[in-house]
């Protein structure tokens, strides 16, 4: 499967993301600055962690970027059936073009989208069948780097040594706390939310259900047998491979599905 960009004009998906771009530069420059630099150099904390914090930031800005560029899964106009599963397919109402069932059409991208989840503003995209894997491991990093944040922001007042050496001719050491309120406001924030977001993507991975089908209750269990866990997170990041569900700078390849559960889907 090649890279595919896949670029949505809409305003209100570029000013959320722009939102999220702006909160993940405050942390990378405000942390390291007031924080993790400093201890370093007096010796209260190893290079590593500086290391670690960077590490993470950088997956979660690349996982950012390929969640909001990637094809979700956008449906041709012509899309060509495979013989022997038509029965697999149906007709969309609105733009009355042929797709697989569980796609959905996204009415602010105005196509659909195979195996759609949900459109998140904050990536200006829809979450579908090939970029799923890549909003997983965005929530996943974000809330990571998000914990880390705030574990050393804490520790820089109740934990860690007080700093000997402080250049108060900086804007940031002059106002350091109002700048560590803000970014600890920010954290919590984006901590709280995206907690309550990976939760309710992981049930819906484990259960195979996506968010639009739990909201229209079209997703009957009957109708298909529970698969394992392990299958289900197999194919949103198409690999059994778990240590490749977490590495970003991969390309996803779709993953056979067992013939007892592709007939039920």
């Amino acid at each position: 499967m090649g890279l595919r960009i896949h670029f949505v004009v809409d305003p209100h998906g570029w000013c959320c993301m722009g939102l999220i771009v702006f909160v993940w530069l405050y942390n990378i420059v405000i942390i390291p600055k007031i924080v993790l630099f400093p201890h370093y150099e007096e010796g209260h904390i190893p290079g590593v962690l500086i290391i670690i914090f960077y590490g993470i930031s950088m997956f979660c800005l690349v996982a950012l970027v390929r969640a909001s560029i990637t094809d979700p899964g956008r449906l041709p106009e012509n899309p060509k059936i495979p013989h022997g599963e038509r029965e697999l397919w149906e007709l969309c109402n609105k733009c009355n073009l042929m797709r697989p069932k569980r796609s959905h059409h996204c009415s602010r991208c105005g196509h659909c989208v195979r195996r759609m989840d949900h459109h998140c503003p904050w990536i200006n995209n829809c979450v579908g069948e090939d970029n799923h894997w890549l909003f997983l491991q965005l929530c996943f990093y974000t809330e990571l780097l998000t914990c880390y944040a705030l574990m050393f922001s804490f520790c820089h007042y109740y934990y860690f040594l007080p700093l000997r050496k402080r250049d108060l001719d900086l804007f940031v050491i002059r106002h350091e706390l109002a700048i560590m309120r803000l970014a600890a406001f920010m954290g919590i924030t984006m901590l709280v939310g995206i907690t309550g977001l990976f939760y309710t993507q992981l049930i819906g991975i484990i259960t195979d259900t996506t968010s639009i089908e739990k909201m229209s209750n079209c997703c009957e269990e009957i109708s298909r047998p529970r698969k394992p866990w392990q299958q289900t997170f197999s194919e949103v990041f198409g690999t059994r491979w778990k240590i490749l569900w977490f590495i970003p700078f991969r390309q996803r390849q779709p993953l056979r599905v067992p013939h007892h559960f592709a007939n039920h889907v």
